[in-house]
């Protein structure tokens, strides 16, 4: 019998940045996995995040022979309990070694955490919710994850079906090569909103914030019904329109309008990750002369933000945005664009995809279980 695994919460500075840090050396060697920031990880694991104000999230490291072999947070989110009107509690920030027993005390300790707190269902990951980071990556592990989506060990999903976990929710992933120009259905659709009078506009650099809210009421009006989906509070919003704000390319986000009036809006996000790779999750004089330099290379797009108000759908408001779009993403020089993530019944963004000809290239899931 090998060392036992002993599970600590991470309630330290010390302890949270051992938290942070642990992927670097899981995924040493690794061609494909980016690192985020240690510095930009301390702050999103803090009561600086406004999430953590309105949640109870509580972060866990394995130890096993005196170090760290894997990690996981529990998730209450009050909101989603309120809104869905269930009590489903989540696990997130899932790290671990390909060690069955290390799985199983990370994932029972976020189980017990949640079921103290009378939970019913365990669901994840969620890196807080839906509106960030969520799902393993189960297909796609050829090609390298884009900005702000998962990335994981292919093992962990032996893991958490040898712990009894079972599929909630698929996510997808597709993936554009752009032409010279956009489809000719893509540009025929758009004539028809402009006709209508919809018109487009870039975001600006310096209402941003303003411009956020905008997307917040859109993105809240148009995703209202889909599975998971938890309204973005004012103080996210700014929180994360602060964290986007220095990736954002004014002529890749755009913003729809009838009559004055926002109805849609688009955000195509150039791939930081190509950057990231390069910084090895650290901020110094080096790595920020790297970043000048690399930025200057990303050659791909996310799309990260999208919404258009129900009541405007089947108008051609997509298809106008993305041939203003196309604009900036000649003048950038882009070849590709990711579409993600998207929810498996999401017909409509599906149909997107399809019209685009962008074929399906990568699966998320997101498992649950129930609570005994």
């Amino acid at each position: 019998m090998g060392p036992a695994v002993a599970i600590k919460e991470a309630r330290t500075k010390q302890d949270l940045r051992a938290f942070a840090e642990f992927p670097l050396s899981l995924y040493s060697g690794d061609d494909f996995y980016v690192p985020q920031l240690t510095r930009d990880m301390m702050v999103h694991f803090s009561e600086k995040n406004p999430f953590i104000r309105h949640a109870d999230v509580k972060f866990f490291l394995a130890i096993k022979a005196g170090r760290v072999v894997g990690r996981i947070a529990s998730v209450i989110d009050r909101q989603h309990i309120k809104i869905h009107n269930e009590k489903a509690g989540f696990f997130g920030f899932f790290e671990c070694i390909d060690e069955s027993a290390v799985a199983g005390a990370l994932m029972n300790r976020a189980h017990d955490e949640l079921k103290d707190h009378g939970m019913t269902i365990m669901r994840g990951p969620m890196n807080f919710s839906t509106n960030e980071e969520c799902g393993f990556l189960i297909e796609g592990f050829d090609k390298p994850p884009m900005l702000m989506t998962p990335y994981n060990k292919p093992y962990y999903n032996d893991q958490m079906n040898g712990l009894g976990l079972v599929k909630s929710k698929d996510l997808l992933a597709f993936l554009y090569d752009f032409k010279d120009s956009l489809p000719d259905k893509v540009l025929r659709v758009a004539a028809l909103a402009e006709k209508k009078g919809i018109k487009v506009r870039p975001v600006s650099k310096k209402d941003f914030t303003a411009d956020m809210m905008v997307f917040k009421d859109i993105y809240n009006s148009a995703w209202k019904e889909n599975w998971g989906f938890i309204p973005i509070p004012d103080e996210e919003l700014v929180y994360s329109a602060g964290r986007l704000k220095p990736l954002v390319v004014p002529e890749l986000t755009l913003i729809a309008e009838k009559d004055g009036k926002p109805i849609g809006f688009l955000g195509l996000i150039p791939d930081f990750n190509f950057v990231l790779k390069q910084m090895g999750g650290k901020l110094n004089p080096v790595t920020i002369l790297k970043a000048l330099y690399y930025s200057r290379k990303i050659t791909s797009l996310r799309l990260l933000l999208y919404g258009i108000k129900p009541e405007y759908r089947n108008r051609g408001v997509d298809a106008l945005l993305f041939k203003e779009g196309f604009k900036g993403i000649m003048k950038g020089g882009y070849r590709k664009i990711e579409f993600s993530w998207v929810l498996e019944n999401n017909i409509s963004v599906i149909r997107i995809a399809e019209m685009f000809g962008a074929p399906l290239y990568k699966r998320y899931r997101i498992y649950e279980k129930n609570i005994q």
